[in-house]
This record gives C-alpha cells, structure tokens and sequence, in this order.
C-alpha cells in the first residue's frame, strides 16, 4: 500500500506559518503534482512527506502508517532533488548502486538491479562514464535511477527539470511520464511550470500561501476554475479579466464594463441584478467578430507577439488591456481597431470581493 494521508497538517517557522491545516488524500499509484508560485509552500510539504522537514502540527500517514516520527529511510520513499546530488568521483553504475551498497545488498543482486534500471532509463552505455561526462539530462536521469532502484513505495520530485533547458525539459518530462506509466508507483511531484503539471498530472494540488485553492484533474482545474486565482494562475497566455456589473435584460443579463455591454443568459451562473463581478475569458477564447455583431470587446491593436500558427493580440478597451490569442492568418496589423466576440461557455464570472467562482455546480 502506497496512499499517502495528510490530517490537518501545519508547518510554521517560529511565528510564521507556512502550510495550515492541510488535508489531502493521494490515492495508490495516483501521480499528483503540487502546483504553485514560489513561497506557496509546495516544496516544504514534499519536504515533510519525506521526513526532511518535522511536522508542526497534524498527521502525515503512508500506507496506512503514521509516519510523522519515522526517518526518511523508514518511509518506503526516494527522492529525486532539482540539483541531482550525484556524487563527482563515482562512476555511474556506483552513483545508481550507492543505496544499495549501504544496505549490504549481494553484489550479483547490485549488478542485475542496476543492469535491469539503466535500461529502462536508456543508461546502459554510460554505466562507466563520471557525471561530468554526462548531459545535464542525463545526469537526471541517474538522479531518477538511483531513486528507482530502491524500489520505493512512493516517488518525491522537487522541482527535478528546473536546472534543464527548454528542449531537455520537454524530453524529460515525457520519460517521467512514461516511466510512472511503467512502474505505477504512488508520485508526488512539485514544479511552479504549469506546463508541467498540466501534461504529468492525475491530479493537481494548487497551493498559494499554505493553503489549498484547488485540487483536480488538470481539464478540471482549467475548464472550471475555483476562483480568480486558480483562474489567473493556470493557463498561457494569461486569463483576461475584466470588472463588470450585472443587470438583469429581460430573460437574460448585462454585463457592462471595459466600455461595452455585453449580453449574456447566464444560466450557468448565480447573479443578482447590480452585484460587481469579475467576467474572465483566456485570449484563445475570443474570436474575431464580424461586422455588426453586438456585445463585443473593441479597441486598437497595440502589441503583436507572433507565435507561429498563432498570434497574441494585445488591445485596449475600455480603459482595460485585452489579450486575443488568434490564427496567425487573421492577425491585424499593429494599430490596426480590432473586435472580438466569444461564446458564453467560454466565460468565467467571479465574486469580485470573494473571488470565488459563480458558476453553478
């Protein structure tokens, strides 16, 4: 059994607390990720699930077992760190067997362990070589092989491709992928990438400040965000978001700000006629109108990023600046008035002293 439990954790330094009141629950074999800008506590969480960081308050259980008071080695988990930590004078089948030799473990049983990891890690061929005479990818990937061939019950990366360029961070992140697709085992990853979270996760866990703002599978969290943070954190280009006041229009309601009015049914939400909300739309949302097309967003094109098959087109309305994510082939040119409309189940409307979402479970 490998699920891991977390009852009313806390973490505080001092006076400062850093995680509060933390519940979670990881299922057995479930690949999570904890997701969250710098100092929202991830890694310090990582951190006391592996028994490298004491546990303020609350109950920290692995396979059924509290292990709040175990050593790090007792917790049936291996670590993969964001520097490698490999040792320099170490060949790298000693790197991946270092462990193991520890343990007292028969050396046939080192050689065929070793053999039987590096091969799945596409190793075999640098087994003799020092670390530095491997890539900075493949120095991670002994990082993960040596994690790998203790045969733990869970996986803890923090933060493992950070220190990669961008091409060796997409090529990694796809043999984590496979590599749990694989072994099956229980992981918990920390990354601040979205991209990241988003392609390896069964789950996201996103944090900010100590605190759980949402968990979900990573269509969930983007189609149906929690509230603006959620909303404003995950995705690229950025959410727009825009300040707006409800009416009530006959069967349907106005939304009026950013110098238009925009008419929306608004079933899928909870609205009273003048409350202040916040209308959230992401740029690849927002398609180009046609002429004579009401209720849309309009200003002049003031910024063009050219992102090959699309463009990002930066635009004031309202006093308030827009972003349209756009095929390249209907890009304006710059300065060019530009008009936008959308399809209301492509909005988000929020709280706008909350924050929280008013979209209707």
């Amino acid at each position: 059994m490998s699920a891991i439990v977390c009852s009313h954790v806390d973490k505080a330094y001092g006076a400062t607390t850093v995680i509060r009141d933390l519940n979670l629950s990881i299922e057995e074999h479930e690949f999570v990720v904890f997701l969250g800008p710098s100092g929202c506590g991830k890694s310090t969480l990582l951190r006391m699930l592996a028994g490298l960081e004491d546990i303020s308050g609350g109950e920290v259980s692995i396979g059924g077992k509290v292990v709040n008071d175990l050593d790090p080695g007792d917790r049936g988990i291996a670590m993969v760190f964001q520097n490698y930590a490999l040792y320099p004078h170490m060949t790298i089948f000693d790197n991946i067997a270092f462990g193991l030799k520890r343990q007292k473990v028969p050396a046939a049983e080192i050689r065929k362990r070793v053999e039987a990891v590096s091969r799945t890690l596409g190793l075999e061929p640098y087994l003799g070589r020092k670390p530095a005479e491997l890539s900075g990818g493949q120095q991670q990937r002994v990082a993960i092989a040596r994690a790998m061939i203790k045969t733990p019950k869970v996986f803890l990366f923090d933060e493992p491709l950070s220190n990669l360029d961008a091409k060796l961070r997409n090529h990694m992140r796809v043999e984590i992928a496979r590599l749990h697709q694989s072994l099956k085992t229980t992981t918990v990853y920390v990354t601040h990438d979205q991209l990241e979270a988003m392609t390896l996760a069964d789950r996201i866990v996103l944090l900010k400040e100590g605190v759980i703002e949402q968990i979900g599978a990573p269509a969930e969290i983007y189609l149906r965000p929690a509230n603006m943070f959620v909303a404003g954190f995950i995705g690229t280009p950025n959410m727009n978001f825009v300040e707006v006041t409800v009416g009530r229009s006959g069967n349907g309601w106005t939304l009026t700000g950013a110098g238009t009015v925009l008419s929306i049914e608004g079933r899928g939400f909870h609205l009273q006629h003048g409350d202040r909300a916040v209308l959230g739309i992401r740029p690849p949302d927002l398609k180009t109108a046609s002429a004579g097309v009401p209720g849309i967003l309009q200003g002049t094109a003031d910024l063009i990023e050219f992102h090959g098959n699309d463009a990002l087109v930066t635009f004031g309305s309202g006093g308030k600046e827009i972003s349209a994510l756009v095929p390249a082939r209907e890009c304006p040119t710059l300065n060019a008035p530009v008009r936008y409309t959308f399809e209301e189940e492509s909005i988000h409307l929020f709280d706008a002293t909350s924050g929280a979402s008013l979209r209707k479970q």
